[in-house]
């Protein structure tokens, strides 16, 4: 017998995901080049993005150097890649009047986030594969957000790994200006595992974003209901 499907997420009804997507008008675009096994993972998060800003583009393959839409998007944008290698810059706090440094205003070339979904080996493998990418603006979190990762749902390679969905968030908030405050100080030394369902996780909180985190949150508790 069929199974019946929603009509919106397209997985069954006892396994929507639809409550967990809200509508955030997001600043600077997001493109997510998604690593072909994670299109059908029911524990991927970005699919949550996908639905919830408004600004998502979601290009699926390995090697992209040759991706003639990926290039011209490359080209009629200033990029950055979030990526934690080795020439990455750390993301700074900005506040809601200032530009970030890493937005330098070109009014032909605007921003846009490079995001790579995929487990931390398949994400290096796209990354290396595509040597399109080599040349872009490539940006990593602050340690006190970097670490404070609440997958609970799925194995990471790392510990406190982020998922894409808490990554994106955190890098919008800090390049549009949505994070305030003096955290790094405060932020550095606290454990990641002081989280709440409805909270925010160790008092960080990401403007618009932070309701996109919370019910991220709202998801993991939902996909762990499903275990036995």
């Amino acid at each position: 017998m069929a199974r019946n499907l929603c009509a919106q997420c397209q997985r069954p009804t006892s396994a929507c995901i639809c409550t967990f997507i809200i509508k955030t008008n997001n600043k600077i675009p997001l493109l997510v080049l998604q690593h072909p096994s994670e299109v059908k993972q029911t524990k991927g998060t970005v699919v949550l993005l996908k639905g919830s800003l408004t600004t998502c583009k979601i290009l699926v393959g390995e090697n992209f150097t040759d991706n003639t839409e990926l290039n011209d998007i490359l080209a009629s944008h200033q990029v950055l890649l979030l990526y934690p290698g080795e020439k990455s810059q750390r993301l700074s706090l900005c506040g809601k009047n200032n530009n970030n440094e890493f937005i330098k205003g070109n009014v032909n070339k605007p921003p846009l986030l490079l995001v790579l979904d995929g487990t931390w080996k398949k994400s290096y493998r796209m990354f290396m594969l595509s040597k399109n990418l080599h040349a872009l603006t490539q940006v990593c979190l602050p340690d006190y957000l970097a670490n404070n990762g609440q997958y609970l749902i799925r194995k990471v390679a790392k510990k406190n790994a982020l998922s894409s969905l808490e990554a994106t968030c955190y890098a919008l908030a800090l390049l549009e200006g949505e994070l305030e405050g003096d955290l790094e100080g405060k932020l550095d030394h606290v454990e990641s595992d002081k989280h709440t369902l409805e909270g925010e996780p160790n008092n960080i909180h990401c403007g618009i974003y932070q309701p996109i985190l919370n019910k991220f949150s709202q998801f993991n508790h939902f996909q762990l209901s499903f275990r036995r």
